[in-house]
């Protein structure tokens, strides 16, 4: 039974949205700041990695190494690459978008750490079965760049099959699988990955970050209920 449950975010502002007004103290260990809450009868590590797939990786290794987590979920914001209805949803799948080979004609796209060279393939980490909280699922894709390009994001979502893309997620979840444990993740979105994308995010990410923060204590109040 899970009891030990590490969250990473990307910025403070979702990280500051889960379990307000809990344990407002911090600790500090290898640049990260964690902060432990106790809830539906779990122990609770939250760290907001900053931005990007490098350092949400490190902070579910130390998350894991330190604190003894027995499932990472990723918690916050993300765009939107299609039409898919409702603004928060559970994660069933994670691909990076900017793993592989560039091309001539194309970007070539392969599984996260796989030899990026002959016929593309993408394998998606698959997020652990969670209790249904009534968000839809999706697969979502990470890549260390903020999309801001309509077209770009068309493309992404045309080669991958993903509704939904952040900067963190694929990154967690592939550091799971080489840790061999449960990953899941919940993403509210701010904006639809275009032109207006850098105002939008901001505009919304308190409101994002709210809505991911509620959906993911439901969730965790009924993992092993």
């Amino acid at each position: 039974m899970i009891q030990h449950i590490g969250i990473i975010t990307g910025v403070d502002a979702e990280a500051a949205a889960l379990f307000p007004g809990q344990s407002k103290d911090s600790e500090p260990l290898h640049g990260f700041l964690v902060r432990q809450v106790e809830y539906a009868g779990k122990n609770i590590a939250i760290t907001c990695s900053g931005i990007g797939k490098v350092n949400a990786a490190m902070a579910a290794m130390m998350l894991v190494e330190h604190y003894n987590v027995q499932m990472l979920l990723v918690v916050g914001t993300a765009g939107k690459l299609s039409d898919i209805d409702g603004d928060c949803f559970q994660i069933t799948e994670a691909v990076q978008g900017d793993y592989g080979a560039s091309r001539h004609d194309h970007f070539a796209h392969y599984s996260a750490g796989a030899w990026p060279i002959g016929e593309e393939h993408i394998e998606p980490f698959r997020a652990m079965p969670t209790p249904d909280i009534g968000l839809p699922k999706v697969r979502i894709i990470t890549g260390d760049c903020f999309v801001e390009n309509a077209d770009h994001g068309r493309r992404l979502h045309q080669a991958l099959g993903g509704d939904i893309i952040d900067m963190e997620t694929a990154a967690v979840a592939q550091a799971a699988a080489r840790m061999n444990l449960p990953w899941a993740a919940i993403k509210a979105t701010t904006d639809n990955a275009d032109g207006s994308s850098s105002g939008d995010f901001q505009s919304n990410l308190k409101r994002g970050a709210k809505r991911a923060a509620e959906a993911a204590e439901r969730m965790i109040a009924l993992i092993g209920a």
